[in-house]
């Protein structure tokens, strides 16, 4: 379980609005992307590469929205767009032991993803923190 210290800043409210307004107790994207990535194990293209070629049995799953996915994709790759993750993996990863590459846009959401792919039990998951383009170039 995943347990984050919260820390308050003096010049918070009692509701905990600060003087600009802004609500200082909600984080971020980038806040929980930066608290998942400490648990889960992201590579860089070269690696991924690496990880890929030695496991013939791997899985590059692409994590954008179909839409994006449609536009370009990985020659390789499967879509299963973040939301629906959970929930259709299991149709292309039936196996624990699955070797599993996940993908995005620039490395958030592939890390988020790579860390519900670890709560729900997958134990060789990698997340791709990369730039698209830069994946594309390598992986094809």
């Amino acid at each position: 379980m995943l347990v984050v210290p919260v820390l308050f800043h003096s010049k918070l409210s009692a509701s905990g609005v600060n003087q600009t307004g802004v609500n200082k107790m909600l984080k971020t994207a980038g806040d929980i992307i930066s608290e998942v990535q400490q648990h889960i194990e992201c590579v860089d293209v070269a690696t991924a590469k690496k990880i890929y070629d030695e496991s013939p049995d791997a899985v590059i799953v692409d994590v954008r929205e179909s839409h994006s996915a449609d536009e370009s994709k990985l020659t390789d790759s499967v879509n299963i767009s973040r939301g629906l993750l959970e929930m259709q993996v299991h149709k292309e990863c039936p196996e624990a032991s699955t070797v599993i590459l996940t993908h995005c846009g620039g490395g958030g959401r592939a890390s988020l993803a790579a860390y519900s792919l670890k709560q729900l039990g997958y134990t060789e998951v990698y997340a791709i923190t990369a730039p698209f383009d830069e994946i594309k170039k390598v992986f094809g």
